[in-house]
């Protein structure tokens, strides 16, 4: 492995694996377009397209998931730019227009979460829909859509963790990562000749936990008991991961000035949540005779 390398590269030197000249854009007709952008749009259509299938497979009417799909994409990316925005108002309080930049990144999972979820739940009333149906099938889309927009952080250099030598260590540039982001423990581990910081991939250990999520929805969802139990997995199966993955982030957006991660503590919520639901379901089920 290189002890210099390029501002472009990427390295998992355990895996012995050397990305060169991983570039952030590409140019098309003159346009610059951020991969970020079109990785997160890769995730929405085939997010999408999940969902769909999944309708259909259930015996749904799919034009639903493309009517809902379309009210869905917008709020999302607004849920998840405020969300950002609220819990990083110092970067933004001083230089308002940089909120609607969304070429720098900045967008947070779990207020698409909520905006998804808010979104649907309005949706169904107006059309007399059935909110936990809805949900169980359209998660299936959302799921997949997260685990292929993390590979945008990637590109953009973002959502890594602290020092780490284990198997899937990866190297990055200094010069190629935001200052803010180099924690304390990162910079004691920088050696002396290199130009790199060596860290966790946490996209790729999210990624890799919805692909996980994704498969056991896939298989539970023939067995679940009741409308809404798919979503309720969801949030609980998801929160677990991102409860553990998000405590080893240095880009942690946090509540205020106190250090706590806060979407770290709204998985851990979600995932009492989802355990007390399933619970209190499931038990009232079975003094009814349906369990």
């Amino acid at each position: 492995m290189n002890e210099i390398m390029d501002v472009t590269d990427i390295a998992f030197p355990h895996l012995h694996i050397y990305l060169e000249n991983v570039p952030k854009t590409v140019t098309v007709f003159g346009f610059s377009i951020a991969f970020y952008g079109l990785i997160i749009g890769m995730g929405v259509i085939l997010g999408v397209l999940m969902a769909v299938r999944e309708a259909k497979v259930t015996g749904q009417d799919p034009d639903i998931y493309w009517d809902f799909s379309i009210y869905a994409i917008f709020f999302c990316i607004l849920g998840s730019r405020i969300y950002y925005v609220i819990f990083s108002w110092d970067m933004y309080k001083d230089n308002l227009l940089e909120i609607f930049n969304l070429r720098h990144g900045g967008l947070a999972i779990y207020g698409t979460v909520i905006a998804a979820f808010l979104t649907a739940g309005i949706y169904c009333r107006v059309k007399k829909l059935s909110f936990f149906r809805l949900c169980d099938t359209g998660i299936m889309g959302l799921i997949l859509g997260q685990s292929i927009g993390r590979w945008g952080n990637f590109m953009n250099r973002e959502a890594f963790g602290q020092y780490t030598d284990n198997l899937f260590a990866m190297r990055l540039p200094i010069a190629a990562v935001r200052p803010e982001y180099i924690s304390p423990s990162i910079s004691e581990h920088i050696l002396e000749g290199t130009n790199y910081i060596q860290v966790h991939p946490t996209f790729l250990y999210e990624s890799m936990w919805n692909v996980l999520v994704l498969c056991l929805l896939l298989a539970f969802r023939k067995r679940k008991k009741f409308q809404g139990e798919v979503a309720l997995l969801y949030l609980g199966a998801y929160g677990f991961g991102r409860f553990f993955i998000e405590g080893l982030r240095t880009d942690q957006l946090v509540i205020g000035h106190s250090g706590i991660a806060v979407s770290q503590v709204l998985a851990g919520v979600l995932v009492l949540f989802a355990v007390f639901v399933e619970i209190v379901v499931r038990r009232r089920m079975r003094k009814a005779g349906q369990g």
